[in-house]
């Protein structure tokens, strides 16, 4: 029995070695690093939230791929046995075209923006207000009560973003020159790694399209039901196909800013799916719901302004609460997450600390990267939708408004995984500055904007 004890935790020791030899060397360049941003030890609790969420991810795959079939396999049913209601023929050529012309547009845009960063900038910012309110006009001009609300939506929408645009217009030019400097020598292999993206993104799209047309087909009362599994998965399957392309370059940017070495780009992007898919996962749904909470808070401090006494202190609170909750879950988490392989809530709150201790906070929240990316994405959904939208009001009238939502979406989360580089590029240049500001791979456009940040509150 001792015999048997000792060979099995030698064979225990010898998996956990093995183990530890198969994981990448995240932090093989941290002898010259400061205290700090000493790594530290992944936790028992943290490697089981890991594991937990990668299994989540992919069961939510499995599940969502026999809900389709399901679906799929039912509507046709249902289509054949109730006089064909639903046209197939009408439906999907509009929908699919969305798929490839999101692909089209956010190639483009990515490249757009690589090429010509001022370009990119103010025609994500003035375009997405107009491209949203033409969105807008043709959900009203179907006539429905459900495209009427929409439509409404869509134009305060576009209302808000030219507003926005006005406000931060005097932003532009650092937006601009931070952009132009972090993205000037992208990864090797970077269009590669965009157009694998791109092309994955396009497949199960179309896959989910299928139960798209599907659940219409089925006239439930569970539609509503149906259409928003259908979103929620996209969304979260999206974000994760985006952030996957967002660490793995956040990683080679980082090591140059910081180090001044090249990692391969494959490699790193085969580290990236065999050991950070957890974090990815939890970031890929902590982020864009603290995102919407920071904004809300945001919006809602300058609605409140300083006249109403209650509506001042209500907007305070929430704003501070908000505050909180970015530091522990915010995208520039995903630049440690994939430097030095840690979880992403220890990852957001270090370069959050990072940023306080080196007075980069206002500079952040001031950063136009994340409000460009986010505008891109919407002015890309705003063309699909047009084009698919506009399409099927041409042939079928009642199938405008579904076509034209499903059409935005698919074309936002395509542009905004074409945009993962350029974002990772940015945040990679702010944590590795933060880190060691005098370092030589700078160049003078942090400290000037903050020498002219210190100015104006002067």
């Amino acid at each position: 029995m001792e015999l048997h004890s000792t060979s099995a935790t030698s064979k225990n020791m010898q998996r956990e070695v093995q183990e530890e030899e198969d994981r990448p060397s995240f932090t093989n360049h941290i002898k010259a690093q400061e205290p700090s941003i000493i790594p530290i030890e992944i936790s028992t609790a943290g490697k089981f939230l890991r594991r937990l969420f990668t299994i989540l991810f992919y069961l939510h795959l499995i599940l969502i791929a026999i809900f389709v079939v399901f679906l799929t396999l039912y509507g046709l049913l249902i289509s054949t046995s109730r006089n064909h209601h639903f046209q197939p023929l009408k439906f999907y050529p509009p929908l699919l075209t969305s798929t490839a012309c999101s692909a089209i547009v956010a190639f483009i845009w990515q490249w757009v923006t690589g090429s010509s960063p001022s370009k990119a900038i103010k025609a994500a910012f003035w375009l997405s207000p107009l491209l949203t309110c033409a969105v807008g006009a043709l959900l009203v001009s179907v006539g429905s009560a459900q495209s009427l609300a929409a439509g409404v939506v869509a134009v305060i929408c576009a209302l808000i973003q030219s507003l926005y645009a006005c406000w931060v217009s005097p932003r532009f030019e650092y937006a601009i020159r931070i952009l132009s400097v972090s993205t000037a020598f992208p990864p090797a292999k970077t269009t590669m790694l965009v157009l694998q993206s791109i092309s994955t993104s396009i497949l199960y799209s179309c896959f989910l399209v299928s139960s798209i047309g599907r659940a219409t087909a089925t006239r439930s009362s569970l539609n509503v039901l149906f259409h928003s599994g259908i979103l929620l998965s996209m969304a979260w399957t999206m974000q994760v196909i985006k952030n996957i392309l967002l660490v793995t370059v956040s990683r080679i940017k980082y090591m140059h800013f910081a180090w001044g070495t090249d990692i391969d780009t494959l490699k790193a992007f085969r580290d990236t799916l065999k050991h950070l898919m957890g974090s990815i996962c939890i970031g890929s749904i902590l982020v864009p719901i603290l995102g919407v909470i920071r904004g809300s808070a945001r919006g809602m401090k300058l609605v409140a302004g300083d006249t109403d006494e209650f509506l001042f202190s209500c907007a305070n609170c929430y704003a501070g609460m908000a505050s909180t909750l970015v530091m522990y879950g915010n995208r520039w988490g995903f630049v440690h997450v994939g430097a030095y392989d840690k979880g992403f809530v220890q990852a957001s709150s270090d370069t959050w600390e990072m940023f306080r201790s080196a007075g980069l906070k206002e500079l952040i929240d001031l950063d136009l990267t994340g409000s460009f990316c986010f505008l891109s994405g919407v002015a890309a959904g705003a063309i699909c939708s047009l084009a698919s939208g506009t399409w099927a009001l041409a042939i079928h009238k009642s199938y405008a408004t579904e076509v034209s939502i499903y059409a935005f979406f698919i074309g936002y989360f395509m542009c905004r995984i074409a945009m993962a580089w350029p974002q990772a590029c940015v945040s990679s240049y702010y944590v590795a500055y933060a880190e060691n500001p005098e370092s030589v791979r700078f160049d003078s456009t942090i400290p000037v904007r903050l020498d002219e940040l210190q100015r104006f509150q002067a």
